[in-house]
């Protein structure tokens, strides 16, 4: 049997109390015909594989009923699945906890991964796959996801062998980086980039038996995950070196006080260590220093005539937020037009554009990580359109040459 199959996210939607709109319903006029299906009043929901605390005794008590359920699913999976084929499975669950022991995690993925791992599956690959519309009310001026990350997974060999934690973090170093370079030249969207990561980083995980920590203990799926978003994190920060000495500054500046101001003389300071200058970053049209305090400019004060071909101090910085205000005020086809005009200059945007977002989803800025996210999502259309000249695709013609009367 080949399985594909779409499981619970652990706490995000009550489907049974959602299904007592249409139940009440059903039920009035099915219930001669089916009477055993609806012999309740309303929908069963003790059943239901989902973590909700108020359908159990308590936040514990309802992750492990949830825990203890996943993994004898996943075991009647393992059970069913043609040793040919791979098990995919579709899992959109956003990591959004910051545990101040071991970093960021997510109870519902640790708790998921956990039972696919309890139950002999090791994760071989994944990949992100559309599957949210832009305009689903869900989606709509939120930072939700856009992609369900489909995790391919296939039994683990009974020969797994024992790795140690630092021997666990040598390879994530060594596999992450290239894991993330992938995702991001297929144009991920920035809010799904942690999550699809898990992959990269659990296949790492699960190729061992076990990961044991100094005193010899199992290393838990929640302790990986924390390293794994650790990692990421550090592979982010690396792409730093590829810009220019004012993008750096600008980045570091961000992360602590974002659009607001701040002392001049720690602006300074800062851009001593990077090896700029605050009056060369006025010049260069990013920042704005008066009355002893700085502040980065925004997107929509950028100047509205700005030309990179005759910008003698040229920025990532300056390239990112111009296309965030073009992309705001023209849409996609003003964007390509800057694009055409940036060249190859412009690919270090999107880079940049990553790096940002990952700062505001951390500093919780969520209104500035959806002009950041945004961007990257509008990037392969806006590249198509600079390259044909700005043209819109062609809308598809009527099926038997109809004309409109």
């Amino acid at each position: 049997m080949i399985i594909s199959t779409d499981p619970p996210y652990y706490d995000n939607v009550p489907y049974a109390d959602l299904s007592d709109f249409f139940y009440v319903w059903l039920r009035h006029s099915l219930k001669p015909v089916l009477p055993e299906l609806f012999a309740t009043v309303a929908v069963p929901k003790s059943d239901e594989l989902v973590a909700f605390a108020y359908r159990h005794d308590g936040k514990e008590t309802a992750e492990t009923f949830f825990l203890n359920g996943m993994t004898r699913a996943m075991h009647r999976l393992a059970e069913q699945a043609h040793p040919a084929f791979p098990v995919t499975i579709y899992y959109a669950f956003k990591q959004s906890e910051q545990d101040a022991e071991v970093g960021t995690t997510s109870t519902g993925w640790d708790t998921f991964l956990a039972a696919v791992i309890a139950a002999g599956f090791g994760i071989s690959g994944t990949w992100p796959m559309r599957t949210e519309g832009d305009n689903r009310q869900r989606g709509v001026g939120s930072n939700a996801l856009a992609s369900s990350i489909v995790l391919v997974c296939r039994p683990r060999t009974a020969d797994a062998p024992t790795a140690t934690r630092r021997e666990f973090v040598a390879a994530l170093k060594a596999e992450l980086p290239v894991a993330l370079a992938h995702l991001q030249r297929g144009n991920i969207a920035p809010v799904d980039l942690a999550q699809a990561a898990i992959g990269p980083g659990m296949a790492v995980y699960t190729r061992y038996a076990k990961v044991l920590d100094a005193e010899g203990k199992p290393l838990s799926v929640r302790e990986a995950l924390a390293l794994i978003n650790q990692i990421l994190d550090e592979a982010l920060a690396e792409q730093e070196g590829d810009f220019d000495a004012d993008s750096r500054w600008a980045l570091t500046w961000f992360e602590q006080s974002g659009f607001d101001e701040g002392e001049y003389g720690v602006a300074e300071q800062l851009s001593k260590s990077k090896n700029t200058s605050v009056a060369g970053m006025v010049e260069a049209g990013i920042v704005e220093s008066k009355r002893g305090k700085v502040r980065l400019l925004r997107p929509e004060e950028l100047p509205a005539d700005w030309d990179p071909a005759t910008d003698p101090r040229l920025t990532a910085w300056e390239v990112v937020h111009q296309l965030i205000r073009v992309l705001a005020s023209g849409g996609e086809g003003a964007a390509a037009g800057l694009v055409a005009k940036l060249g190859a200059k412009a690919e270090i945007a999107r880079e940049l554009a990553y790096r940002l977002y990952t700062l505001c989803e951390r500093k919780k800025r969520a209104a500035d990580a959806l002009a950041y996210n945004g961007l990257v999502q509008s990037w392969p259309e806006i590249v198509r359109l600079a390259r044909g000249g700005g043209q819109p695709r062609a809308e598809q013609g009527a099926l038997f040459g109809e004309t409109e009367d």
